[in-house]
C-alpha cells in the first residue's frame, strides 16, 4: 500500500471513529422518539434503541440518516414511506431542523401539513404525494427556500395553490396533482427561473393560459406542463411559443377553445402535444406535422376540421415511478 493510500484509509477510519463517537443532538433525538411514539408498528418495530443515529452496536433506524456537524451528528434525511403511517402529519418532524430531504409518501397521513413546516429552511426535498392530507398550503412553504422538488399529489388538499410557492428559488419539480385545488394557477411561479416541471392536472382549476403566462419572460426552464383536467377556459396564445424549452404540453380535459396558433410548431423540442377533449376548432397548423420532434398529438373530442388527424397511437398517458427518480 502506497503511502497516499495510507493516510487516505487513515482519515476514512478516523472519519468512522469520530462519527461512532459523536453524540446525536438531543433536539433530533426527542423529536425522533416523538415521532417513534406516533408512528405504526410497522415503523417503530425496525427502530430499535433511543438513538435514531445509532448507539455503540445498535445500527441507525431505519430511514434516518445522519451527518456530523462539529461534535454532533443530525439527522439530515428521514425517509419513512409505503408503510400504512396513519394519523395526523407528525409535527414533531418540524423540529428536526437540519432534515434535507423529508420523504413520507405513500402512507395514510390525514389532516393538513403544519404551518411548522417553515422551520425546515434546508430542506431539498419534500415528498408526501399518495397520503390522505388534507386543507390548504399553509403559505408557510414559502420559506424553504433551498427546495427543488414538491411532491404533493395524490391527497386531498383544496383552496388556492399559494402563492407563496414563487417564493421559491431552487425549485424544479412541482407536483400538485390529482387534489381538489380551486382558482387559478398563480401566474407568479412563471418567475420560477429554474422550474423544469410544472403538474397541476386533475384539480379544480379555472382561467387561461393567457393570464398564467402573463408576466414577461414567464417559465424559463420549463419543460413539461400538466393542466388537464381541470376547467381551463380560452384559447392558446401565441406567446406560449416563448416557452422555448417545452417539451410536454398537456391540455386535455377542459373547457379551451379557438384554433391552434402556428407558433406551436416554433417549439423547437415540443414532443408530447394533447389537445384532445375541449372546444378547439379550425385546422391543425401543416407545420406541426412536419415538426421533427412532435411524437404524439391527441385531438379527439374537439370541433376540428374534418379530415384534421393525431399523431402517434393513443394511449392512456400515465407517470411512473420513474418520474420521480431525481
Amino acid at each position: 500500500m502506497s503511502s497516499r493510500s495510507l493516510i487516505t484509509w487513515i482519515c476514512f477510519l478516523s472519519i468512522l471513529v469520530n462519527f461512532a463517537h459523536c453524540k446525536t443532538l438531543k433536539r433530533d433525538v426527542k423529536a425522533l422518539n416523538e415521532i417513534k411514539a406516533s408512528l405504526g408498528w410497522r415503523v417503530v418495530y425496525a427502530w430499535v434503541g433511543d438513538d435514531p443515529c445509532g448507539d455503540g452496536d445498535l445500527p441507525p433506524w431505519s430511514g434516518v440518516t445522519c451527518s456530523t456537524q462539529g461534535d454532533y451528528r443530525v439527522v439530515t434525511e428521514l425517509e419513512v414511506y409505503a408503510v400504512s403511517i396513519v394519523g395526523p402529519f407528525p409535527t414533531a418532524v418540524t423540529n428536526l431542523l437540519d432534515l434535507t430531504r423529508l420523504d413520507l409518501h405513500n402512507n395514510k397521513l390525514t389532516g393538513p401539513i403544519p404551518p411548522q413546516i417553515g422551520r425546515l429552511r434546508r430542506l431539498k426535498i419534500l415528498n408526501l404525494r399518495w397520503n390522505k392530507l388534507q386543507d390548504v398550503i399553509p403559505p408557510e412553504i414559502g420559506e424553504l427556500k433551498q427546495l427543488t422538488h414538491l411532491y404533493l399529489s395524490f391527497n386531498s388538499f383544496k383552496g388556492e395553490i399559494p402563492k407563496e410557492l414563487a417564493n421559491l428559488p431552487e425549485l424544479r419539480y412541482l407536483y400538485l396533482h390529482e387534489n381538489r385545488f380551486t382558482g387559478r394557477v398563480p401566474a407568479e411561479l412563471g418567475n420560477l427561473p429554474h422550474l423544469r416541471h410544472l403538474d397541476v392536472g386533475n384539480n379544480h382549476l379555472v382561467g387561461t393560459i393567457r393570464e398564467l403566462i402573463r408576466l414577461e419572460g414567464s417559465f424559463p426552464a420549463l419543460r413539461n406542463v400538466y393542466l388537464n383536467n381541470n376547467y381551463l377556459t380560452g384559447g392558446i396564445p401565441a406567446q406560449l411559443a416563448n416557452l422555448t424549452n417545452l417539451e410536454i404540453l398537456y391540455l386535455s380535459y377542459n373547457k379551451m377553445s379557438g384554433t391552434i396558433p402556428p407558433g406551436l410548431a416554433h417549439i423547437p423540442k415540443l414532443t408530447y402535444l394533447y389537445l384532445d377533449h375541449n372546444q378547439f376548432s379550425g385546422r391543425i397548423p401543416d407545420a406541426l406535422y412536419k415538426h421533427p420532434f412532435l411524437k404524439e398529438m391527441y385531438i379527439e373530442v374537439n370541433g376540428f376540421r374534418p379530415g384534421v388527424k393525431p399523431i402517434g397511437a393513443h394511449k392512456v398517458l400515465e407517470l411512473s415511478d420513474s418520474e420521480f427518480l431525481f
